[in-house]
């Protein structure tokens, strides 16, 4: 789970990371006033959205008076910034978070992460933070500094000072930058976090380390222990239809192509997106219905993929272990008879109770494809009138 920069800096702020003083607003009058709160001479007005690269999309902006404050705050809240993350359909921007300027002597990039090939978290630091950090770890992977973490024993001392160094912090601020790199791996722990990440930390003119961003991810698999997180999430930056999915524990992503699919396990709705792309056609959704699905969520689960308008068909592709059949048959006839389908619907069933999801199937009335292999629902998704 994913939060906005104002909540991660919240967060950092209870681990005495230091963070600019600032505020998130909704409107521009909001801003203004808040900026006459900071006081000072300078200030930043910061769009708030989950994708990075907001400053080259223009989300991220300097204002030399309250009123240009204001002014810009008007600017970007409701409109929709495009970034190099967001993908050409950008994201609408309905907050935005004011601070006080800053004058910057140097940027650093300081994180904590997840590393799957060694199976242990990883502390990452570099001297040229910014912008273009991802850019860096293709370009110049020998000018970033890792420190790989025991999760038995947490963040050493020598381990934080091996980052510091690493970066070429000035040595006067070594303790400043192990206080720093030792808060963040220990919120990192606490919360069950995917990642945390100050892009850039700055060493300020005054000669203060400064967390200029702020970003944190939450394992959702582990939100069960941290359930004062769940009202941090933002459903308006979430596509209305995933948000209703995970109301019904469903895993559904939407994407852009017209083929909807339903599946049970990640592994085979990855297999059911290739034999889609290899038919010809593009995938319009990832949707996991899970092992333990009732009839309900697969009832749920259709009536989301026939939401979308994007959908011309629908290949459902559900190997029968935990979820039989028969179950699933059920529930795609329930859905069926609720909502109008305008769509082919190709079903390939195997496992548990074959036959008779087949039978419920073939004595429903209704009109679908039922394939027999793989093989068999690539060639009816060929034959399916999709663009």
């Amino acid at each position: 789970m994913k939060i906005h920069e104002y909540q991660a800096k919240e967060i950092f702020s209870q681990f005495s990371i230091p963070v600019p003083r600032g505020s998130v607003v909704r409107d521009a009058e909001e801003a203004r006033k808040i900026a006459d709160q900071i006081g000072g001479e300078q200030w930043v007005v910061k769009a708030q959205i989950h994708a990075g690269g907001r400053g080259k999309g223009g989300g991220v902006r300097v204002a030399d008076t309250p009123e240009a404050v204001a002014e810009i705050a008007k600017e970007m809240l409701g409109m929709t910034l495009v970034t190099p993350q967001t993908g050409p359909q950008g994201k609408r921007v309905t907050k935005v978070l004011v601070e006080e300027g800053v004058s910057v002597k140097q940027e650093f990039y300081v994180g904590a992460a997840v590393d799957r090939a060694n199976q242990c978290p990883v502390m990452i630091a570099s001297s040229e933070g910014g912008m273009g950090i991802e850019a860096l770890a293709a370009s110049h992977p020998d000018r970033i500094v890792r420190e790989w973490i025991d999760v038995g024993l947490g963040l050493p001392a020598f381990q934080a000072r091996n980052l510091v160094f690493g970066m070429g912090i000035n040595p006067g601020l070594m303790r400043a930058g192990t206080g720093i790199f030792t808060q963040l791996y220990r919120l990192f722990d606490s919360f069950d976090c995917t990642l945390v990440e100050i892009n850039p930390l700055v060493v300020t003119e005054d000669n203060q380390l400064l967390a200029l961003d702020a970003k944190i991810e939450f394992d959702d698999n582990a939100l069960f222990r941290h359930k004062e997180f769940l009202e941090l999430k933002d459903t308006d930056a979430q596509d209305p239809l995933e948000v209703e999915a995970s109301q019904h524990r469903l895993n559904y992503i939407r994407l852009e192509g017209d083929v909807g699919i339903m599946v049970n396990g990640a592994g085979l709705a990855m297999a059911t997106m290739d034999l889609i792309k290899q038919a010809g056609a593009r995938p319009a959704n990832f949707l996991d219905v899970g092992g333990g699905a009732t009839t309900e969520m697969v009832t749920k689960g259709f009536e989301i993929i026939l939401q979308d308008k994007n959908v011309r068909g629908i290949l459902i592709n559900i190997f029968g272990g935990i979820l039989r059949c028969d179950v699933l048959a059920k529930g795609v006839v329930e859905a069926a008879k609720k909502v109008a389908i305008k769509v082919p619907v190709v079903v390939r069933l195997d496992g548990t109770n074959v036959e008779e999801g087949r039978d419920i199937l073939a004595q429903s009335g209704l009109d679908f494809m039922v394939a027999a292999s793989m093989a068999d629902a690539a060639e009816k998704v060929r034959g399916l009138e999709v663009s």
